[in-house]
């Protein structure tokens, strides 16, 4: 079964492979479009026209990019129909587009980077024409998020007007898909289960995953070999242009979720008078000595927080789940679970470690939230079906889940220092623990194979490009997002001259554009479809939480194997 797109019940655009989305939760989005904007309230963006291509960090980099650029605004990109491998159905067209692998050498090894399309639909949904205005491309975020499914996104209803004067675009990233595909270690031994996951680990537990960080970290070293140097933000954002340009746009309409706001905003810094209009959804923190060990200590504690939303919102409906009245109720009920299926894995597979990885999703969406309860409730009562749906490891997924993962870890540890001493790491995440228990050492462990890298680390670029060399650009966030907190948002606020923040308060959706709050995509489509932005920062209300199911134990369907976002 081939991976499809899969939105949140929001629409949110933070999401990348699934294989089949659960019954119950939704698939797209039936959002009514959303609401206009005043008059009043749009400042509207005048057209810049384009300079010749520039940015890189040395001369060398900067005459690759104008080699490759050059090279792909001749070339262009032949779409046509998708290989059956993509799994995208018509109207989705598909093409390549030629990027070097090092922009040092732009003549030397060359990789083609798969890339989606669905035409403008020239007709918004009241049936008036809508003249086009280029191509809008999308980074789902990760790094390792695949985009190719985004011109999908034409068909809900939040997003027709977009879709009416827009081409939509998606592109698998370098390492990506087919996107001369980066892997670390035999897919099956990466998702092998049950696996353990202590909250308290002990120091042979901890002696153990030293070990697998070293090894993944030699098996990436040894499968990519050169190549792994230059799989980083900063040759993801040269591909950008490259891309811009092999589309025969003078100027990048961008949106990014996620990671995709840190792609976005190191464009905006290298390129930004090739910025058109930038969309940045839920914000990755650019403070370049937060990229990216502290932005993962950061994160820790804002999971804790989000699980707590979650816990609080299952205790309003013990009529329903029966799981506890008050939020440390629901967590007794939840550590119940985690011993039994750590004395007795569920159907087999479905032990600590994949109970506890599907539970962090509810942390980042919170229509997870009815599903993840169910699944507690059903086991409780005896029933371990809808738990063992929602958390073993799927099978068929492992190839495209360990080269998500893959990717996910080359970048990140390429891109910038890390510590290197495993005392340093367990001395801050044993004390972070201590208040952050949910998600501390869970972060560790994913992230440990970067202390044992064996590429160049770089340091990161200093994000910032001040109006009026960048056009105003939107930022969009939720106050409560655990992915990618809040002060991100504020942080890249201050470092792009003529943003604006729009902030959906008192929620925690990672990634709110073109989901159900209404007020949110007013000013996304005000902005994409006229240039107009509030006069200063603003706020929307927070959308209404989920609703809970029905009954108990009658939701089945398996759950995402790997949702790729800064985890």
């Amino acid at each position: 079964m081939r991976a499809a797109v899969r939105w949140s019940t929001a629409g949110s655009l933070v999401l990348s492979a699934l294989w089949a989305t659960p019954t119950g939760a939704a698939g797209l989005s039936t959002t009514v479009a959303p609401a206009a904007l005043r008059p009043a309230d749009l400042r509207p963006v005048a057209p810049l026209s384009a300079p010749p291509a520039t940015g890189s960090t040395n001369t060398r980099e900067a005459a690759g990019v104008r080699s490759a650029v050059a090279r792909a605004a001749v070339r262009g990109i032949g779409f046509g129909p998708c290989a059956e491998e993509e799994g995208l159905p018509a109207p989705v067209e598909c093409g390549t587009v030629e990027v070097p692998l090092d922009y040092a050498h732009p003549d030397d090894r060359r990789i083609a980077l798969t890339v989606s399309r669905v035409r403008a639909t020239g007709t918004d949904p009241d049936g008036r024409p809508a003249p086009r205005q280029g191509a809008l491309v999308f980074n789902p975020g990760g790094p390792g998020g695949n985009g190719t499914y985004f011109p999908l996104i034409g068909g809900v209803p939040a997003w027709q007007r977009i879709a009416a004067a827009y081409d939509l675009v998606g592109y698998a990233p370098r390492g990506v898909g087919r996107s001369a595909p980066l892997s670390c270690q035999a897919p099956g031994d990466f998702v092998k289960a049950p696996t353990q996951a202590p909250v308290h680990p002990s120091a042979s537990y901890k002696k153990e995953r030293v070990a697998e960080a070293t090894s993944y970290a030699r098996g990436c070293a040894r499968r990519a070999g050169d190549a792994l140097q230059h799989y980083t933000t900063l040759n993801n954002a040269r591909d950008l242009d490259v891309l811009r340009a092999a589309l025969d746009e003078r100027q990048l309409t961008f949106m990014g979720a996620s990671y995709g706001t840190y792609l976005g905003a190191v464009y905006a810094t290298l390129f930004p008078a090739h910025v058109r209009r930038m969309v940045f959804d839920s914000v990755v923190d650019p403070r370049p000595e937060r990229i990216w060990y502290r932005n993962d200590l950061d994160r820790a504690t804002a999971f804790e927080q989000r699980w707590a939303d979650f816990r609080a919102w299952v205790a309003r409906h013990d009529d329903v789940y029966g799981l506890g009245r008050t939020a440390a109720a629901v967590q007794r009920a939840y550590e119940e679970v985690r011993a039994a299926v750590a004395a007795e894995p569920a159907g087999g597979t479905v032990g600590p470690g994949q109970l506890h990885a599907a539970y962090l999703r509810t942390a980042h969406y919170d229509d997870y939230w009815p599903m993840r309860a169910a699944a507690l409730s059903a086991f409780q009562d005896g029933d371990p079906e809808l738990l063992v749906a929602q958390a073993a490891p799927v099978p068929e997924a492992a190839a495209e889940t360990e080269n998500a993962h893959a990717v996910y870890t080359a970048v990140r540890c390429n891109d910038a220092p890390w510590p290197t001493d495993f005392a340093d790491w367990d001395a801050e995440h044993t004390a972070l623990s201590a208040t952050a228990p949910f998600a501390a050492w869970d972060n560790a462990w994913t992230h440990l194979p970067c202390a044992y890298w064996r590429a160049p680390r770089q340091r990161p670029l200093d994000v910032r490009a001040d109006a009026p060399g960048l056009p105003p650009t939107l930022i969009l966030a939720a106050e409560r997002d655990a992915v990618t907190p809040y002060r991100g948002a504020q942080e890249l606020r201050e470092r792009l001259g003529g943003a604006r923040l729009v902030t959906e308060r008192g929620a925690g959706q990672h990634g709110v554009g073109g989901g159900p709050n209404a007020c949110v995509n007013a000013h996304l489509d005000a902005y994409l479809l006229t240039g107009g932005l509030p006069e200063a920062d603003t706020e929307c209300a927070a959308h209404p939480q989920p609703r809970p199911l029905a009954t108990r134990g009658t939701e089945r369907g398996p759950d995402p194997a790997y949702r790729v976002g800064p985890r």
